[in-house]
């Protein structure tokens, strides 16, 4: 199975002025396009040829023989995901009630819910990711380094931001604190309520 780029839902300039046509055709047309053409050249006459993303990624996870394709391929998945964790659409960007109310449930008040997302994600050491995820029901910010995603059984990823230097210097150069909170607002909650009742 060749893998493919996976469109974006949205103009590369619809997030202007928050996030710019230029960070896309960088972002996405460069470093997303890079990911995807490494995996497939480090399938390529492999039985993994045959495989779909996560199988890939499931059968290199913690294997060093298979650490470049893992790294690869699992940044393919995340920015995939980074991508329909934004929206342009204000009505996606409406929390379903039910999600909301778990929100306020496990993190007090959806204010608070922001704080610890934008402080996981501005902590977050180096490159890597702040995910909000559903652990057996119970929703968490977790942030993972590098290529690294949330697995584990009974771990649903349910939106990501992407905290690697290239999402954000063209337009924030280093105050990565003020493109989380741009991102948070851009929130696709829609695509969050769809992974949340997603079977793991």
């Amino acid at each position: 199975m060749i893998l493919q780029m996976k469109p974006l839902s949205f103009d590369m300039k619809a997030l202007e002025p928050y996030i710019s046509k230029k960070t896309f055709e960088f972002h996405y047309g460069k470093h997303y396009a890079t990911y995807v053409q490494n995996t497939n050249d480090l399938i390529a006459d492999t039985p993994m040829q045959d495989m779909d993303l996560m199988s890939i990624i499931h059968h290199c996870a913690g294997k060093p023989e298979y650490q470049s394709l893992f790294n690869n391929a699992a940044q393919v998945f995340n920015h995939e995901f980074f991508w329909n964790s934004l929206t342009d659409d204000a009505e996606k960007r409406q929390i379903a009630p039910v999600l909301a109310d778990k929100i306020v449930r496990d993190f007090k008040s959806y204010d608070d819910f922001a704080n610890v997302l934008l402080q996981t994600a501005v902590k977050q050491f180096g490159s890597g990711w702040a995910w909000l995820i559903s652990d057996n029901g119970v929703l968490k910010v977790v942030s993972t380094a590098n290529a690294m995603l949330p697995m584990g059984k009974g771990i649903k990823p349910l939106l990501c931001i992407d905290v690697w230097e290239h999402a954000y210097y063209l337009d924030y150069q280093n105050r990565r604190a003020d493109f989380i909170k741009i991102v948070i607002g851009l929130l696709n909650w829609q695509f969050a309520w769809e992974n949340y009742n997603k079977g793991v």
